[in-house]
């Protein structure tokens, strides 16, 4: 078992003001490629996070004891005659600055094949010398949605209170285990806040690229966490994406009874979210219940299939 500091190295120490957590309100944003994200949603949200934001790495893990790769072998070019370049997997902690001057921590690159319990300890070790008051973990999955509509957000945390409005989509399912879950449930055991977001993403552009996802996480990220992050170029990526999927949707009747129904079951969705959300005295209503409801209203709707295009 390795002490979390062997597997990481720190190149900038966490200044005075960086380590008290408190007063600087550091908040650490963290998504790992190899997990489900779909339409790339959580890889395109970082992407557009180290490309519009002053951005410098403070620590990098050594991934050579963490990376399969013969698993996963780095994607090479060969040009011609020789090998031009090979992309070389990384594990990274960024601190970027937002547009208000604010500092925050980014961890990102692969997800481990390796070690995911030493990893965990190595995170939450540099979450506490760097002082972050709130993690906050990223990707997409795919959802029966239309693209017509906005992309809705599964939150998660164990403390309620992170949550604020958002309310269950599903009860309690079996899914597969990955180093960003691992990282939310062993910060709840420290009693370390931490929380995530999930996009739903159209499942007919999933295996794409689907910016309005990304868009939807960054959006999320500056109502919870208050970081002014610049997002017109995401805009303008997820609006030209709309319109290109509408025209190639457009070209085929059958995809436009897809999404037609798509759209019907969406607003009905929504429609009984809303209605849930308030009994006759106006209280709420519990998770439980709501997700149990939403989970019939799904099955039922699963009952009938619907064929992709």
């Amino acid at each position: 078992m390795y002490p979390a500091r062997d597997l990481y190295t720190v190149v900038v120490p966490p200044s005075h003001e960086l380590a008290d957590g408190v007063k600087s309100g550091i908040v650490l944003v963290h998504g790992l490629t190899g997990f489900m994200d779909a339409g790339s949603g959580g890889r395109l949200a970082v992407q557009h996070i180290l490309e519009t934001m002053p951005n410098r790495p403070v620590a990098y893990f050594h991934i050579d004891e963490l990376y399969d790769y013969r698993g996963r072998r780095p994607r090479t070019i060969f040009d011609s005659d020789h090998y031009e370049s090979m992309d070389l997997p990384h594990l990274t902690l960024s601190e970027v600055t937002d547009e208000a001057g604010t500092t925050f921590l980014l961890l990102h690159g692969v997800e481990p094949d390796l070690g995911w319990q030493s990893v965990v300890r190595s995170v939450i070790d540099l979450i506490r010398t760097y002082g972050v008051r709130l993690t906050v973990g990223i990707h997409a999955i795919p959802w029966p949605a239309p693209h017509t509509r906005p992309v809705e957000i599964t939150a998660h945390s164990s403390d309620p209170d992170l949550l604020g409005i958002h309310q269950p989509w599903v009860g309690q399912v079996e899914i597969p285990g990955s180093v960003a879950g691992l990282i939310e449930i062993n910060l709840a055991q420290s009693k370390l806040p931490a929380m995530g977001y999930a996009a739903h993403v159209p499942h007919y552009v999933a295996s794409g690229e689907y910016p309005k996802a990304a868009l939807a996480l960054l959006d999320q990220i500056a109502l919870s966490t208050g970081l002014v992050i610049p997002r017109d170029s995401l805009r303008e990526a997820a609006a030209a994406m709309d319109i290109d999927i509408d025209q190639q949707i457009s070209s085929v009747e059958e995809n436009r009874e897809v999404v037609s129904s798509l759209e019907k079951q969406h607003d009905a969705v929504m429609l009984s979210r809303r209605e849930l959300t308030a009994t006759a005295d106006g209280s709420l209503v519990s998770g439980d219940e709501l997700a149990a409801s939403l989970e019939k209203y799904l099955a039922d709707l699963d009952e009938k299939g619907n064929d992709d295009f």
